[in-house]
């Protein structure tokens, strides 16, 4: 069982990662931090085997907590999962080591995708009676050739009956929309809405953007393709 732990300050994206993984086969989360100190003490009272880690954390930011997760705790490897997309940042990422770089906002599939990637990775990795080929190498970690296609059907917390309400009121809505426009139309809470959201875009039902024009942190606009 893989092992891991959340470091994400806003509650609904980490509820939403949490609820992601639930339904991923071979991990288990051992715990959610909301700041980068928060984290140290779960590292440090539980042995952790993947951080799923933002960057922009109030105090100690992720790129910070990566320095000392590299250098304290070398059994742990992290995934970033982050709205932070400069070069910069994805470069001192990659050179810190990070497992993966995932941008916000992601869809359900792309972080199933990087899980069962870390997973099959470790799976190869821990098993030293097996000699490792270049074929082995470059199959499962390396070059990675095409994985086969998921198994069909919605994500785990998607309500066929549910998503067709959601998709109904998005359809009847004029122009762009954030969460907060649609939580009190569609009737269910703005985390579950998020989920919804998220299986709408990666199937690409839904457009979104990031709007920067207010104070503090950007909000995510949708619009309605399909």
């Amino acid at each position: 069982m893989i092992r891991v732990i959340i470091v994400e300050d806003d509650p609904m994206v980490a509820d939403l990662a949490a609820g992601y993984l639930e339904g991923i086969d071979g991990f288990n989360l051992e715990g959610v931090a909301h700041s980068g100190e928060d984290a140290l003490k779960l590292l440090r009272a539980r042995h952790v085997d993947l951080v799923l880690l933002d960057v922009f954390m109030p105090g100690m930011t992720g790129m910070e907590l990566l320095h000392i997760i590299k250098a304290q705790f070398c059994h742990a490897d992290a995934i970033m999962i982050t709205a932070a997309q400069s070069s910069d940042d994805i470069l001192n990422a990659l050179r810190m080591g990070v497992a993966d770089y995932i941008v916000k906002p992601f869809t359900y599939e792309r972080f199933r995708e990087s899980l069962l990637q870390f997973r099959e990775k470790r799976q190869l990795l821990i098993s030293p009676e097996v000699p490792i080929t270049q074929e082995m190498l470059d199959r499962r970690i390396f070059i990675k050739k095409e994985r086969p296609a998921p198994d069909a059907g919605t994500p785990k917390g998607i309500d066929a009956h549910t998503l067709q309400t959601v998709i109904k009121v998005l359809q009847d809505y004029h122009g762009s929309f954030s969460l907060k426009d649609i939580e009190p139309l569609a009737g269910i809470s703005r985390i579950s809405l998020k989920k919804y959201f998220d299986y709408l875009t990666a199937t690409g039902r839904l457009g979104s953007v990031k709007d920067y024009g207010g104070h503090g942190r950007p909000v995510t606009l949708y619009n309605w393709i399909a």
